[in-house]
């Protein structure tokens, strides 16, 4: 079975769990901050995903980590899954919590691509257009990238908007390229 299939069915659970326990928010929270620990530490993700490392040493590390810091249920769940061989699959089946969470909630993400940052304005003018179209709450985040010279490019789940100077001047290009002389 796939990753992503093993990933999914964990949180899939887990979201199931935290819905009968009410505390589905909270444990979204907890969530989050343990996808940051694992983001910002790289050997705890090596260590995770080693199958030579015994289970129970990734337990001991888990909760050595975790225990007061983030929801129970969290830290049960995850030790469920290194008992059943699915430690590799922790981080994708947390990413895959938030995905499902933001589901359940309605909630869209969209990256705005700009080439230079968007204030703070400009991005809940923008945040507020979306959520408009997508008729649903949106999280929004702004990366940088220069090389689109100017305008933006937007990205809701798999669709995207290029607005960009770049963009548009690919689009040029191709049709020129197109055209016989």
């Amino acid at each position: 079975m796939s990753v992503f299939k093993v990933a999914s069915r964990y949180a899939k659970s887990l979201i199931d769990l935290a819905k009968e326990q009410g505390s589905l928010d909270a444990i979204k929270t907890d969530m989050d901050q343990f996808i940051e620990v694992l983001k910002a530490n790289s050997e705890l993700r090596a260590v995770l995903s080693n199958p030579i490392i015994k289970l129970d040493k990734k337990v001991n590390i888990l909760e050595a980590l975790f225990k007061d810091k983030i929801n129970p249920a969290i830290l049960s769940f995850f030790k469920i899954m290194i008992e059943k061989g699915r430690a590799e699959v922790i981080e994708a089946a947390a990413h895959e919590f938030v995905r499902e969470y933001n589901e359940v909630k309605g909630i869209v993400k969209a990256t705005v691509i700009s080439a230079a940052p968007l204030s703070d304005t400009n991005l809940s003018e923008l945040k507020a257009t979306i959520a408009n179209q997508v008729n649903a709450q949106v999280l929004i985040t702004n990366k940088v990238d220069q090389s689109l010279i100017g305008g933006f490019v937007i990205t809701i789940g798999d669709k995207q908007y290029d607005a960009s100077i770049a963009g548009k001047l690919n689009r040029l290009e191709r049709y020129f390229e197109g055209q016989r002389v």
